[in-house]
């Protein structure tokens, strides 16, 4: 059972190496003109934006149950 996670585990890990490796066309030309930093620059504004949604409404959902409780 060791030796079989210990190769699979090899297996996974070359199979990584390989895929990062090999950039294709597309990757490399953001990558040189610098329009990677842009691309991974609005994904984590909308990542960012995402998160404060969801504590918002975590909030707003906190202060119904709340208001709920008392109610009751």
């Amino acid at each position: 059972m060791v030796i079989a996670k210990r190769l699979l585990m090899l297996c996974s890990l070359m199979c990584s190496s390989l895929i990062l490796s090999a950039q294709d066309p597309f990757t490399s030309l953001m990558s040189q003109s610098g329009k990677i930093y842009v691309v991974v620059a609005v994904i984590v504004a909308i990542f960012i934006g995402i998160v404060f949604f969801l504590i918002y409404l975590d909030r707003k959902l906190t202060k119904l149950e709340n208001q709920i409780k008392e109610d009751e």
